[in-house]
């Protein structure tokens, strides 16, 4: 084994050991200074619910940051699936649906070296691949589909990430709504920009035409219509400093499974 990799190993067995033995012993809040320490702390952990949340993220990531989401044959792919509700769409959202989304520009700014504007076209240049994963929602409903696009990594590397980038901020087309993940989920081979669905172009009330895919949590993590992507240090400045829209309304940053 590479002895760098051997250190990281026995790094994190160290720390997985200390929560474990920390949570048994003095309860969630010392297992929470301790993720803290070792930047292992999800941005909403000052929350009501932070301490726990804090520890269910230093788990994931100490003990399955490289661990895929289920995938599913063909003969599974669910024969109704559930799109959700969705805002009513806007004229700019109309206009560009009209024309095809010919128009639609996926932004990639923050601690890249190129920033860029990417079209449609632009995006299905980039290598592709496939999946068939569930989406499964916090309200206990579930389906499984096909999902075709690029891994997020591939166009983080046509942007140039940097070495100290940590999160990737995401928005939909309709404002309001914006998510975030970190690097171990921004560039897991899972995590898609996905333009298409089943047999198809990918479905307005899906996503369409650009929604990422972030199969190792729940759904509301994947957002619909992408149309900007932020690479960053810190998620402080964003919005409430939580990391995102969901745990502004009661939900989690961090929601996997």
């Amino acid at each position: 084994m590479d002895e760098r990799i051997s250190r990281h190993v026995s790094r994190r067995n160290l720390i997985a050991k200390s929560l474990a033995a920390v949570a048994g012993v003095s309860g969630l809040a010392a297992s929470g200074k301790i993720a803290e320490k070792f930047g292992l702390a999800p941005p909403d952990h000052g929350v009501l619910y932070g301490l726990g949340e804090t520890l269910t993220y230093a788990s994931h990531r100490l003990l399955g940051s490289g661990a895929l989401a289920r995938e599913f044959s063909r003969s599974e792919i669910s024969k109704t699936p559930f799109a959700n509700e969705t805002s009513p769409p806007s004229e700019d959202f109309k206009r560009l649906q009209a024309a095809g989304f010919s128009d639609w520009k996926l932004e990639i700014d923050g601690l890249v070296s190129n920033r860029a504007a990417l079209s449609l076209s632009d995006v299905k240049i980039l290598p592709r691949r496939s999946q068939i994963t569930q989406v499964a929602c916090e309200e206990g409903w579930s389906y499984i589909a096909e999902w075709i696009g690029t891994p997020l990594s591939e166009v983080l590397r046509a942007a140039g990430i940097k070495s100290n980038a940590r999160y990737v901020v995401y928005r939909s087309m309709d404002r309001e709504w914006w998510d975030s993940v970190d690097m171990a989920d921004a560039l897991h081979p899972q995590t898609l920009v996905t333009y298409a669905m089943n047999d198809g172009d990918l479905p307005v009330g899906f996503g369409g035409p650009l929604r990422l895919r972030v199969p190792r949590q729940l759904g509301y993590k994947s957002v619909k219509y992408i149309t900007h992507l932020t690479v960053t240090d810190d998620l402080k400045r964003f919005g409430k400093g939580l990391g995102s829209a969901a745990p502004e309304g009661g939900y989690a940053w961090y929601a996997g499974i």
